[in-house]
């Protein structure tokens, strides 16, 4: 009797072992699974819906305080990015670490002569001037986007994302995630310029 209950309990024991090992097996299978497939992805290669398509009918209204050579820079406007000239469009935050490290690319784009402007988003007024006079202001223009929304309409997965929009006012290229000083060689600038040729 009491072996028959002995290899009873080791059948229950088994099976209690086996309900805790399967679910833990397969959470780190998952676990592998996802971290090779965020390694190996490039987020720049997001598809954009947009792409050769007007920008959206959306417009951002001026970062509130802040001022350009003694004037108020002004906000932007769907049709401001339809004047026939390429514009670089520059979704930023400045609680975004990311947006840091890509900025002064940013920076050395407008010393090329690159029209960029850029739209401040969910941050409050003093944050977004905080950011620009402490890593520099390469923007002609600069929106806010205080709700997300424009973002939404804009389709932007989370920041920073850049847009090259052509002089027609039509996105020509989306790029996601910080600009690097290799995006900005091997892919930034030769969609301006394509977008330029047009």
């Amino acid at each position: 009797m009491t072996g028959n209950q002995s290899s009873g309990n080791d059948g229950q024991v088994q099976r209690s072992n086996a309900i805790v090992v399967v679910p833990v097996i397969l959470f780190a299978a998952l676990a592998i699974v996802f971290g090779f497939s965020l390694k190996s992805s490039d987020p720049s290669k997001l598809p954009s819906a947009l792409i050769g398509k007007s920008v959206p009918a959306v417009d951002f209204p001026a970062l509130e305080g802040l001022v350009e050579k003694g004037k108020p820079l002004k906000g932007i406007a769907a049709a401001d990015l339809a004047q026939g000239e390429v514009t670089v469009v520059n979704f930023w935050a400045s609680w975004c670490g990311p947006c840091v490290q890509e900025h002064p690319l940013l920076v050395e784009l407008g010393r090329r002569g690159v029209k960029i402007v850029g739209i401040n988003y969910k941050d409050p007024p003093p944050g977004g001037r905080r950011f620009l006079g402490r890593y520099g202001n390469p923007y002609a223009a600069v929106g806010t986007d205080a709700k997300g929304r424009g973002a939404i309409e804009w389709g932007v997965y989370g920041m920073p994302e850049t847009f090259v929009v052509d002089g027609k006012g039509r996105i020509a290229y989306k790029y996601v995630g910080p600009i690097t000083a290799q995006a900005l060689v091997e892919k930034v600038m030769p969609a301006i310029e394509a977008a330029r040729g047009k």
